[in-house]
């Protein structure tokens, strides 16, 4: 379950990454690269964010991440969620603000990991031993 998984070794995807460091997607992405975190940035705005290379898809990297991270609106992650499940990923984690009762159920149904209800940015201080 996602809930064990220890992220020292682990590919997180960051859907959402920014280069605002107001916005959430910078702070995290800037956060878990400072502690030595393997950090993929996926956005379509971007090239680079914090000298890492920007993916505009997931399915733009050349292998599965761990965990998918999202910080991105609810009604956009939705339809976003529903299309990766479809290409069978399984392992998503939902910022606060970016998660939904609607995603929660949909990935429920689905028999998929999730976390909907905790900070990456904190939970990684407890999951990186």
């Amino acid at each position: 379950m996602l809930e064990n998984l220890n992220l020292k070794n682990t590919k997180i995807a960051l859907i959402g990454s920014s280069n605002n460091p107001e916005k959430y997607g910078n702070k995290i992405l800037l956060n878990l690269l400072s502690k030595g975190h393997q950090v993929f940035p996926i956005s379509k705005k971007e090239e680079y964010i914090a000298n890492q290379k920007c993916f505009s898809e997931i399915k733009n990297l050349n292998f599965i991440p761990d965990i998918i991270n999202f910080v991105i609106p609810p009604s956009i992650g939705f339809e976003l969620t529903i299309d990766l499940v479809n290409q069978g990923y399984d392992n998503f984690w939902y910022q606060p603000g970016a998660e939904s009762k609607e995603i929660s159920d949909f990935l429920r149904l689905n028999n998929k990991n999730y976390i909907d209800d905790k900070c990456i940015m904190v939970e990684s201080k407890n999951l990186n031993n």
